[in-house]
């Protein structure tokens, strides 16, 4: 038998939970499946928020470009589907965003982040020397390869829960681009 993961009500959750979904239906006008999912933690959905929501060296189009190509890399279709909807908000092109999907970008710094966001992704950690120093090359510094590292635990972490999860698509779904 196969555990089915439905996605929890407000009134399947915890009362903290519950004031968090308050709070995403006044920002987003919806709670996002992956989020209530995690709702089935008593605590993890405060924790996870203060974690994704937590200053960064990054640019949000630096945290978008990474969000796309680990969600890639990690095949969660959930994950790719929001970053695509959210990219275009942060400005990306389709162009650009099926580029990124490709671990590409024709912005030589962008592409030097979303290579070693890739390499550090499919080798868990381990990336490539070359890949690393052009990534310093592009300008990024220590500061920025730390706050890289942690937005790939992030993404990897929603990436793992959906994969492992399947909890329906509320975003338009990725193949789009």
């Amino acid at each position: 038998m196969i555990t089915v993961f439905n996605v929890p009500t407000k009134e399947e959750v915890a009362p903290q939970n519950q004031e968090i979904f308050d709070n995403l239906n006044n920002a987003l006008g919806f709670v996002p499946n992956l989020y209530a999912t995690i709702a089935y933690s008593d605590n993890g959905l405060a924790k996870f928020l203060a974690y994704q929501n937590a200053k960064t060296s990054l640019t949000n189009k630096e945290k978008e470009a990474v969000n796309l190509i680990v969600s890639q890399v990690n095949g969660c279709v959930y994950c790719q589907s929001a970053h695509l909807v959210i990219g275009k908000m942060n400005g990306f092109t389709d162009e650009q965003l099926l580029d990124i999907r490709k671990g590409i970008s024709e912005d030589s710094k962008l592409d030097a982040l979303v290579k070693l966001a890739a390499d550090i992704t499919k080798t868990k950690g381990n990336a490539n020397n070359e890949t690393v120093e052009t990534f310093f090359a592009q300008g990024y510094t220590k500061e920025n390869l730390v706050d890289l590292i942690l937005q790939i635990s992030d993404k990897t972490a929603m990436n793992y829960l959906h994969n492992l999860t399947q909890v329906p698509v509320d975003f338009p779904v990725a193949s789009a681009i």
